[in-house]
């Protein structure tokens, strides 16, 4: 049935016609202000709410419960140390190349054998794709 639609479709339109239906542009319709472009005040972003004393005291916008709270701002000796060095920056392959891999500590050779080994296989990859 839909096969017998389909052929009876294609024999009325031709070529030029399904190709301007095809590509008909639409836009979406709305109310728009009188006399606006768009982006006047009411695109601007709107100032918070928040005491200054709030936003100093709360992780604002971390809580992912409906009905619970933002978390407090602790003092740092609560956080772990491990937290304060997530951001430091690490070395990179041709720095730890061009150090003595003896004198390495271990998650400096832990990193430049994974950078490595990242390395290798993509050149690997790179001569198997030129053949």
């Amino acid at each position: 049935m839909a096969m017998n639609h389909a052929r009876s479709v294609r024999h009325i339109l031709t070529a030029k016609e399904a190709f301007g239906v095809a590509c008909q542009r639409t836009f979406a319709t709305g109310k728009a202000k009188k006399g606006s472009k768009g982006g006047g005040p009411a695109d601007a972003p709107k100032a918070s709410s928040l005491s200054k004393e709030i936003k100093s005291s709360t992780v604002v916008g971390a809580n992912i419960l409906k009905d619970g709270v933002d978390p407090k701002i602790l003092p740092d000796t609560e956080y772990p140390d491990w937290l304060w060095h997530l951001l430091d920056k690490r070395p990179a392959l041709s720095e730890l190349r061009r150090k003595n891999i003896e004198a390495l500590p271990y998650e400096d050779l832990k990193r430049f054998v994974k950078l490595d080994n990242r390395a290798r296989i993509k050149e690997n990859n790179s001569v198997k794709a030129k053949n």
